[in-house]
């Protein structure tokens, strides 16, 4: 799970770099390395960056570690 999050952490940097090109200098730094090759593989990029954000929100309010479990099965 640690290295699920690490991954989505870094997806969403570069998503995040990626918006803040576009918003201070409207540069498409995803458009600008992909946009010989296809649009679609645009959108697949997109499409990653979306699903890693989904996966962090989730990952971030589930607790990783529970103490009351953990108590309990280390004494039953």
């Amino acid at each position: 799970m640690k290295i699920l999050r690490n991954v989505c952490l870094a997806l969403l940097i570069i998503g995040g770099l990626n918006w803040g090109l576009i918003g201070l200098f409207d540069f498409n730094l995803v458009g600008f390395l992909f946009d010989g090759f296809s649009y679609v593989i645009s959108r697949v990029i997109y499409s990653i960056v979306g699903l890693a954000s989904l996966i962090t929100v989730v990952t971030w309010v589930m607790p990783e570690y529970d103490e009351e479990l953990h108590y309990k099965k280390s004494y039953e």
